[in-house]
């Protein structure tokens, strides 16, 4: 899309092209600008998507210490209580720029017998289950803003192109062809006024 800069070909032609080529830069810019100014914006839902998920993820941790205190006894062993079995991701198509969307999180329950084990571990595993379900989302939303965030230096470079390239450019040719003809026009003007005097000066002679 760059605009070959004229050369010796600084004509009327030359002028037109160029013209024309300022004429569509100025007609992409806007819609390149908004595209831009709309990724932002949803930059910054993402962003306070994430940061609400991260707090969610604390307010459980802060709540199972709270009302499960019993849960870090180490002489009962929790692990691979509660398991992510399958997770269902869809896709959303935004301004051109792929987004994963999170369906749906399946986990899975080790078995345990209710009569062996303590009384709260059926609400412990439940506030694992939803722990995994966040954790999840968490790394949804951060591939959700890394893709935007790339999207948005993508089109603030074309933006930048087209403001400080192309469009200059553009305009700075125009002006050197203009310039070109201005002094072609006199420079012919002087040539003719000078074969009208030697004219005259043939015919008074």
């Amino acid at each position: 899309m760059t605009p070959r800069t004229p050369g010796s070909s600084l004509n009327k032609s030359a002028l037109h092209r160029e013209q024309g080529r300022l004429r569509r830069f100025r007609r992409i810019l806007p819609s390149l600008d908004l595209k831009r100014r709309q990724l932002i914006a949803e930059r910054s839902r993402e962003r306070t998507a994430l940061a609400d998920t991260e707090k969610d993820m604390e307010e459980l941790t802060r709540q199972v210490r709270r009302e499960l205190p019993m849960a870090g006894d180490d002489s009962l062993s929790l692990e691979g209580l509660v398991q992510v079995s399958t997770v269902e991701l869809g896709e959303r198509n935004l301004l051109g720029v792929r987004l994963p969307t999170l369906e749906a999180v399946h986990t899975q329950t080790a078995e345990y017998g209710t009569l062996a084990t303590p009384h709260w571990l059926d609400s412990y595993a439940e506030r694992l289950r939803e722990a995994l379900e966040l954790s999840v989302q968490r790394q949804v939303r951060r591939e959700r803003l890394h893709r935007i965030a790339v999207a948005v230096d993508r089109v603030t470079q074309r933006v930048n192109l087209f403001e400080k390239v192309l469009i200059p450019r553009a305009r700075e040719n125009i002006r050197r062809i203009r310039i070109h003809l201005a002094d072609g026009e006199r420079a012919a003007v002087v040539r003719a006024k000078i074969a009208k005097r030697k004219r005259q000066g043939v015919a008074e002679g």
